[in-house]
């Protein structure tokens, strides 16, 4: 373990908002994928693949931050993160095409990264198994807030400034992490891990892949993602073609949906030393698949205003709220010494998923939200089954 005790307040808000620049620029430029659509005029597949994309970048830099943490520290790390986040806001902010675009996103993303993996992982240096879980869920509430504002700050920005002016907001708000990091963020990684290159990398992998539980975890937050993530991809094309609203307005609706998975984070911190992290994430997962059936037949029962759709998945976002963070940790849990690869293919399996589920969305919507909601159904199903499955099989080495 670290030889610090614990973390200040200061920089758990710190720690959270770097966790949430990833997300945050996403789900910024989320109201203008209609606007890029007809500014490029390109299909709605190709205009997906500015989300989409961006998760697979974020993927794929979970796989590389981590390990490179667990070797070079938290520290030199999380700041070259940063630094790459900002070259690629201004690579957006710069593009004239909507391959430049991609481009930037792309490597946005790919530096946004850094703060999902390594937040959690400087946590686990600092504290124990048990007090882990807590501490990440109140980072987790904490980090919620911006990506909850950031599809309404987008929609404002867009309308006043154009879309452009989101990378702009991005990089500066990087600047200013970047600053504050480099005074307040010490080294909490006690003792590296030898990295031996790409071979040993993958073959690190591999041995976590070898627990059940690790894997009933992992797949558990894995699924969850992918729930909230086929929502927010879909959720503005259905404001406008199913719900007939303007785009903009999705940023205000959006605000209920992450509200719902903060106050989850909530109630996984205060419940966690009582009910213990298994218990909480079975009665999560159970509230998830619930919000989704009553999204689903309030839609069959006709009701199609915006706030029939999101109060229903507000609800399944409260059980998500419950199920992360707990699962997060006990994932983590598993391998404290890999701390940082066992967080970075966690987040790997998150991204990744998501991203193919993000881009599936597009490729099956049909002008009605049934698609949209019973892939969702199937994501929720599958967190809680992965789980349980993992459950059943403690201690149980993968044949």
């Amino acid at each position: 373990m670290s030889k610090l005790n614990h973390l200040s307040k200061p920089l758990i808000i710190l720690l959270a908002a770097v966790s949430a620049l990833g997300p945050s620029s996403m789900q910024i430029l989320l109201p203008a994928l209609p606007i890029i659509r007809s500014t490029y005029t390109v299909s709605s597949e190709v205009a997906q693949l500015t989300l989409s994309l961006s998760m697979l970048a974020i993927a794929i830099g979970t796989l590389f931050f981590g390990p490179m943490s667990d070797k070079y520290g938290r520290r030199p790390i999380m700041l070259l993160g940063l630094s790459i986040t900002i070259a690629g806001s201004i690579a957006c902010w710069l593009a004239n095409s909507i391959e430049w675009l991609i481009v930037g996103r792309f490597i946005q993303a790919f530096g946004g990264a850094v703060g999902l993996v390594l937040a959690r992982a400087i946590v686990r240096d600092v504290y124990g198994a048990d007090e882990a879980a807590r501490v990440i869920a109140t980072l987790v509430m904490v980090m919620v807030v911006l990506p909850m504002l950031s599809p309404a700050l987008g929609g404002e920005l867009i309308a006043r400034f154009g879309f452009h002016s989101v990378f702009v907001v991005t990089a500066l708000m990087c600047v200013l992490i970047l600053a504050f990091l480099s005074y307040q963020l010490p080294e909490t990684l006690e003792e590296a891990v030898p990295f031996e290159g790409v071979k040993a990398m993958i073959l690190t992998y591999f041995s976590l892949f070898k627990s059940r539980i690790f894997c009933g975890y992992a797949f558990c937050v894995t699924f969850v993602s992918v729930v909230f993530f086929s929502f927010i991809s879909a959720a503005p094309e259905i404001m406008v073609s199913v719900l007939k609203r303007p785009a903009t307005e999705y940023g205000y609706y959006f605000i209920i949906i992450p509200a719902g998975f903060m106050t989850g984070n909530y109630v996984a911190r205060h419940f966690n030393r009582s009910l213990g992290l298994d218990r909480l994430i079975t009665i999560g997962a159970g509230i998830g698949v619930t919000g989704i059936c009553l999204a689903l037949l309030l839609q069959l029962l006709g009701f199609s205003q915006p706030l029939a759709l999101f109060l229903p998945i507000a609800l399944a976002t409260f059980g998500n709220g419950i199920t992360l963070p707990n699962a997060q940790a006990a994932a983590i849990n598993e391998f404290p010494k890999l701390a940082g690869s066992a967080s970075g293919l966690t987040g790997f399996l998150q991204m990744a998923f998501s991203a193919v589920a993000a881009q599936f969305v597009a490729v099956i919507y049909n002008g009605t939200v049934y698609p949209l909601l019973l892939l969702m159904l199937g994501a929720s199903v599958a967190s809680l089954l992965f789980f349980r499955w993992g459950l059943a099989n403690k201690g149980k080495p993968l044949n």
